[in-house]
């Protein structure tokens, strides 16, 4: 078997399709060619193809997985869905995992250091919801908790921003208190920050 050509693709220019015999055959990154050492007119037998297959699988999630994370930081569990959902299979998802770990590109404290401080520009919530969102993408509870001791985002100024701004929406105390509470703001602290705020009228 001859690899008859290499040719940059159209629509992803960072990988190349490999031509075996006049047939595509796979595709590598511009990195995994490089890797290969494959040239046009080289001559490969069925194992070496396997092989290269296997190693363009590889390859292809690699480079899936990287602008994944790059989008945004992800936390390993999102990954490891990401790559149950792609249907990668569990070793290479393994190695690739290690991968960006080694790279710091996949790190459960950077990623929950990052989803808090998110939450705190887009909107006014409790510590106690970033918990639990924090516990939906399956932060480690130990971790969660440093990054939540390290917010020094005042609670009480939060709810009182919140309230004022969703007062409008809610002209009922209660089914305010109730939306509040869906926000992870406990009771007693809504209560009183709505007594303060009434005092302050």
């Amino acid at each position: 078997m001859i690899i008859t050509a290499i040719k940059q693709q159209v629509k992803r220019q960072d990988r190349y399709s490999v031509y075996v015999d006049g047939k595509y055959a796979f595709s590598l990154s511009e990195g995994g060619l490089i890797e290969s050492k494959l040239a046009g007119g080289q001559e490969i037998d069925a194992a070496r193809l396997s092989e290269l297959k296997q190693t363009a699988g590889m390859d292809k999630a690699y480079g899936n997985a990287l602008r994944y994370v790059a989008m945004r930081p992800r936390s390993e569990w999102e990954l490891h869905d990401y790559f149950r959902r792609k249907q990668v299979d569990e070793t290479a998802a393994a190695e690739i995992v290690q991968r960006l770990r080694d790279l710091d590109l996949l790190n459960d404290l950077a990623f929950a250091r990052a989803w808090v401080a998110n939450r705190r520009l887009l909107k006014q919530t409790s510590k106690r919801r970033l918990m639990l969102e924090l516990k939906q993408k399956h932060v480690a509870e130990d971790i969660a908790r440093q990054v939540l001791e390290e917010d020094e985002t005042d609670e009480r100024d939060q709810l009182k921003a919140l309230i004022a701004k969703k007062r409008s929406r809610y002209p009922d105390q209660q089914k305010l208190m109730q939306y509040l509470a869906r926000q992870g703001f406990r009771f007693d602290d809504i209560k009183s920050a709505l007594e303060d705020l009434n005092n302050e009228e």
